[in-house]
């Protein structure tokens, strides 16, 4: 059972309540809920009981097999907390969520530009944008130290791809041209850019490792060692926060701009995202390994699949949290903010930029 507190934009202090003790249940005990801890023979612990404040719950993460009672799920629901749920490897299954927001004209804003061309790639080179600002800024300030020709190579690569998506934005927001590129054509250049980022980007973040665990890119499905295990991990509970955000703010999640639409792909989600994944999730890994936090004995290796031990799962939440709770100075309203916070702003300033608000879409561009 983890849990850590925040703030949301209302700076009502909140909690993220991570179930990770197998076989736990929740229960609604009047404005509280109550998590029933069964003893666990391998490790000692006793039975125990733990209880939460309900008015301090946004989001409820079910890991494994733990149960959520349906009073408890209603309650939840009614203040518009929402309930994850994830294997015990930390594998996504499902999200219980709030009826959707009544805001129906940012949905509808949301629909046009998706159908708009080339108003869509605009918005999508911003995203893309976002993240390889982000992940050059991380290797630029790593490299500081390190100063490791092959990362500065890297970042000069990441540079150029920079310049190209600058070059794609100033074309599509010029008044429409028959000659440029569809659809299709323009989302799978911007698409590349961001592969090729990415390349570069996960070649130098190997070098950034004080340890080897066997990092030599990045593999996703299977993660086949304990740094690309924490990198899924990570980019799973980013996910679940990002869909909270987008669904506060009034937003379809599965309809967006950079990710083409499938049937359960929340094509929105991943397209906000992306800007996040380097200041939070790669950021985390790199200081729970060069720190030493996680280490070789966190990790269960089946059949070439790397996945963290219940211990290594509540010390990566923690440092996880830890960092969702760390306050920056957000870089368009110039005043401090949790990188939790920062994803409703993220999600609202995009609302406003849709709904005609605000001229552009700033993404989060790290300083």
């Amino acid at each position: 059972l983890t849990n850590r507190p925040h703030h949301q934009l209302t700076n009502r202090p909140m909690t993220t309540l991570y179930l990770t003790e197998p076989y736990s249940v929740v229960n609604k005990d009047g404005d509280a809920l109550t998590v029933k801890i069964p003893a666990n023979k391998e490790t000692g612990a006793e039975k125990r009981s733990v209880r939460v404040p309900m008015m301090k719950v946004d989001q409820v993460v079910v890991l494994g097999d733990s149960t959520v009672t349906t009073p408890a799920l209603l309650a939840l629901l009614e203040q518009n907390a929402d309930i994850c749920f994830c294997d015990y490897w930390g594998r996504f299954k499902g999200r219980l969520a709030p009826a959707v927001s009544k805001n129906v004209f940012v949905r509808s804003a949301q629909f046009r530009t998706h159908l708009a061309y080339p108003e869509r790639v605009a918005l999508a080179a911003r995203f893309v944008r976002g993240k390889l600002h982000n992940q050059r800024t991380l290797l630029l300030r790593s490299n500081r130290t390190l100063k490791n020709p092959q990362i500065a190579q890297d970042c000069q690569t990441i540079a150029e791809l920079l310049q190209e998506v600058d070059h794609l934005l100033i074309e599509e927001e010029a008044p429409p041209d028959p000659s440029r590129p569809q659809l299709q054509s323009a989302l799978g250049t911007l698409q590349g850019m961001e592969g090729a980022s990415a390349a570069a980007f996960f070649r130098s973040y190997g070098r950034l490792l004080k340890y080897d665990l066997g990092f030599r890119g990045r593999k996703r499905r299977p993660p086949t060692d304990p740094v690309n295990a924490l990198l899924s991990f990570g980019y799973t509970l980013l996910m679940n926060h990002v869909m909270s955000a987008l669904q506060i703010v009034g937003f379809d999640p599965y309809i967006g701009y950079l990710h083409s639409e499938g049937y359960g792909k929340p094509s929105l989600a991943l397209d906000l995202m992306e800007e996040m994944r380097t200041p939070i999730v790669d950021s985390v890994v790199l200081t729970v390994i060069n720190k030493q936090i996680l280490q070789a004995k966190h990790f269960e290796e089946q059949i070439g699949v790397y996945q963290l031990t219940a211990q290594g799962r509540k010390l990566y939440l923690q440092h996880f949290e830890q960092r969702l709770n760390t306050e920056i100075q957000h870089p368009v309203f110039g005043y401090k903010a949790s990188y939790r916070r920062c994803l409703e702003l993220q999600a609202r300033l995009l609302a406003k930029f849709l709904t005609g608000e605000i001229p552009q879409y700033q993404p989060f561009q790290v300083r």
